[in-house]
This record gives C-alpha cells, structure tokens and sequence, in this order.
C-alpha cells in the first residue's frame, strides 16, 4: 500500500515503502562541489544531472572500502546518501580533504525511502544498482507500510551486498564488494582516492573474492563463520537471517558440496553478477 501524507486513501497497491532509518544525509554545495567530489569518489559526479541517482564511494588511499554513498543530483548541490552510523565519520573525511575548495558540507535531515515490488509513486529515482531492488527517494510525503527490515530482506533476496552492514570498515575492497558490476566505479572518469589499486585489480581480472548470497536451512550462522567446500576454506558468512545470508567466497571454491558449521549451503548467484 502507498499513501500520501494528507492524500484520500484509494486502496492497496502493490509497491511497498520503507523508511531507511540506518541511511543519512550529507548536502555538499558551492561552486567547487562538483569537482572536489569527483576527484575523490568512484564515481562520476561532474556529470550528475539534478534529479540523477549514482551509487559510488570514498575508498582509503590503498583502495580498501570506507564508505558506500548514494550521490543525489540537485541544481546546486550534491546530496551523500550514506549509513547513519558513519555520516560524522564521512563529515571528518571530506573536511579533511576540503582544504581551499569552495564548498559547504552540511547535514541534512531529509528521510531516505525505499520502494519496491511495483510502480514506484512520484519523486522517486531508480536504484542505480539493478533494476530488482526498486527505487528511492528523499520526499518526507508518503507514508511507510513496510519496516526497514522488510526492505533489507528484499535487499538479500536480490542478492545485493550492503557493505556497511555486511563487512567491517576498511576490510574489503570495492570490487569484492561487488561495485563493479553494481555500477559503483566509473572506470572512464580518471582519478579518484584508491583508483589504482580498484583499476589494477579490474585491468589484471585478479578478482579473487566476491560478496555472494548463500541459502541454508535454519538461523544463520554468526558473523566470521567459515565456509568450507570439503576440507578447503571457501569464504566466511557476513549479516544474514533465517535462511539467507550475505558471504565474501572464493570464486574459485564456490562450486562442490559446502557446509558452514557442519550445515549445508548454496551459493546464489543472481543474475546481475553474470557468474
């Protein structure tokens, strides 16, 4: 069901909306925004039109993963769409790196919502990941009918990692975190912190682990389980619940008969990873 706040009620429909409590905002602005973003995240962000959604990150100068971002497009700013938990940590980054550039970097209290399984109402934008996990938006107009929870439930049954909640900081790269193939590297842009070490990983096609979601019966396994294919560590299970769960696997040890704490699992491999 959607409905707008202080619209009439006209009835069920499909889509459903949640309220993304664990996401923050940060509104970058001023006459350098652009460019001081641009040479720092993934993604491409001279480009970005008003009302564009990307998906990107800041990386550490070795190229480890720091912080997943949604950059929200506007007349005249960029808005950061990042996990609540880390928005100071973001704002302490970005200050450091601001040195003479000519921009503002403020909060901003606007809610993140989520749409899937139908039409998205107006104002919301695609999520640019893949098509299956709906869209979002920044609007404070429409009332939520599903928790957060059902979102990341969604969320794991498309198969995509959430790397905030998924793997400590720092401990992975983008591109096992699956960011290249969820359109979260502009590998056309030039530089950006960690570019050489993402490019060279790309470029060599030494791709050796990746975030896959694994099936099994039962709760899931605690954080660090080790996956084995036989006697062989296969990988380790991230977050997860009864049923599924997010794993960082070996590709080269994903296929045979694997078990985590003596029980049976199976890798998924959705569509969008082309596996």
């Amino acid at each position: 069901m959607v409905h707008r706040r202080g619209a009439p009620y006209l009835g069920f429909m499909s889509t459903r909306i949640a309220r993304l409590d664990s996401r923050a905002l940060i509104r970058v602005s001023g006459p350098d925004a652009r460019p001081f973003l641009h040479n720092l995240l993934t993604q491409d962000v001279e480009t970005l039109a008003p009302g564009e959604l990307r998906f990107g990150a800041l990386l550490s100068p070795p190229g480890r993963l720091l912080f997943d971002l949604f950059l929200w497009g506007e007349d005249d700013a960029v808005v950061l769409d990042v996990a609540a938990d880390r928005r100071d940590s973001l704002l302490q980054r970005l200050a450091m790196y601001k040195l003479r550039a000519q921009v503002a970097v403020e909060t901003d209290d606007r809610p993140v919502l989520a749409a899937w399984d139908g039409p998205p109402p107006q104002g919301f934008v695609a999520d640019p990941r893949t098509p299956g996990l709906g869209a979002r938006s920044l609007s404070g107009d429409i009332e939520p009918d599903a928790a957060e929870d059902d979102w990341q439930a969604h969320r794991l049954a498309v198969g995509v990692p959430d790397p905030a909640a998924d793997a400590p900081s720092d401990k992975v790269y983008p591109i096992e975190a699956d960011f290249d193939l969820l359109n979260g590297i502009d590998f056309q842009k030039g530089c950006f912190v960690g570019q050489e070490t993402t490019s060279r990983m790309k470029r060599r096609g030494s791709i050796r682990n990746r975030m896959l979601p694994i099936a099994f019966d039962g709760p899931p396994p605690p954080f660090g389980a080790e996956v084995l294919n036989g006697e062989l560590r296969a990988g380790e299970v991230l977050s997860g619940r009864d049923g599924a769960a997010m794993a960082l696997l070996r590709l080269d040890r994903i296929d045979g008969d694997l078990t985590v704490d003596g029980r049976p699992v199976t890798v998924r491999r959705p569509d969008w990873a082309g596996l």
